[in-house]
């Protein structure tokens, strides 16, 4: 009996081996866990483009929204490991859900294969182009001064544009109304609709309709490039508001080590290639150094983070169910 175990395990490793030397045979569908248009959605299609033509198939990009993109990650955590099926994260999936949600069914930390991180997203502030308030200081104080009367959308409870905003209101004690989205896409066309009265969004998100909006803030030490006129934090009269988003792809937990490195490569050659760059830089993003597009400076970026943000919102008082 011991001999036959042996045996098959010998046959399941070749196996194994061989099935991921002849990887990918078919097409890859990579999950976003998010409706069509907002940040992540963007960055996976860009990203996931390129990568294409690196491995030689096709990469279709499903949406699979859905409770602050848990539904899309559950079902990556819950997929075959066999490299067919991965999923773009972030912040809000892969970091914040812990702390926000009870009962997760799955563990960011655990559940999956990191694959490489792909775009650093700084966080903005932004109200439709009438909103009363025209600087920080003006907008903090309006807020402050009307508890509950303000609105504001994001893409779901535990996504990257709830979790920004919640931060916001900790730090500077106001409540207001919020408005979930299947994606921050659908919130940002709620506020060019002026259905809402501001957003905490990713730059991917905001920077194209800069001249649609009153931007008020970004959520770093220094200004973006490509949006210089608006003011940091800092500047703002508000420095404890630092927050930058992340956008990384996933594969399912115990995806042989070989399919997970060749993906890696596939991501650190779209990352590399200019014309990617070009178009991450020109949405605001900020691209990994090298040592960063690692899969285990992914893993290692998933639980720090994950330490970061589950206090925060514990300190917020905020839960989903």
């Amino acid at each position: 009996m011991l001999r036959f175990i042996i045996a098959f395990l010998a046959v399941f490793g070749l196996l194994a081996s061989a099935q991921a030397q002849s990887y990918p045979s078919r097409s890859i569908t990579m999950v976003v866990p998010f409706a069509a248009g907002g940040p992540t959605d963007i960055i996976a299609r860009i990203v996931s483009d390129h990568m294409a033509r690196t491995l030689g198939q096709t990469i279709v990009v499903e949406n699979v929204a859905g409770a602050g993109g848990t539904t899309g990650s559950l079902r990556i955590a819950r997929a075959t490991p066999d490299g067919y099926t991965i999923m773009m994260g972030n912040l809000g999936t892969h970091s914040a859900s812990v702390g926000l949600y009870p009962n997760l069914a799955y563990d960011p930390r655990t559940d999956f294969a990191p694959v490489i991180n792909t775009a650093g997203t700084p966080m903005l502030i932004s109200a439709h182009k009438d909103f009363p308030a025209n600087t920080l200081q003006e907008f903090v104080a309006l807020l402050q001064a009307n508890p509950g009367k303000y609105n504001y959308g994001h893409g779901g409870v535990g996504s990257t544009s709830h979790l920004t905003c919640v931060f916001f209101h900790h730090l500077i004690k106001a409540p207001v109304q919020h408005v979930p989205f299947r994606g921050s896409g659908p919130a940002m066309n709620a506020l060019l609709a002026k259905q809402l009265d501001y957003v905490c969004d990713q730059t991917v998100g905001i920077v194209p309709q800069l001249s649609n909006l009153k931007t008020y803030v970004v959520a770093t030490p220094k200004r973006l490039d490509v949006a210089k006129e608006v003011p940091t934090s800092a500047e703002g009269g508000l420095p404890g508001f630092q927050a930058v988003g992340w956008n990384a792809i996933f594969a399912p937990k115990d995806t042989p080590k070989e399919i997970v490195d060749r993906l890696n490569a596939a991501g650190r050659a779209a990352l590399a290639d200019e014309a990617v760059r070009k178009r991450l830089l020109e949405l605001g993003c900020e691209i990994p150094d090298a040592a960063g597009q690692t899969s285990a400076a992914l893993g290692a970026h998933v639980r720090a983070e994950v330490d970061k943000w589950t206090p925060v919102i514990k300190a917020a008082g905020v839960t989903a169910q």
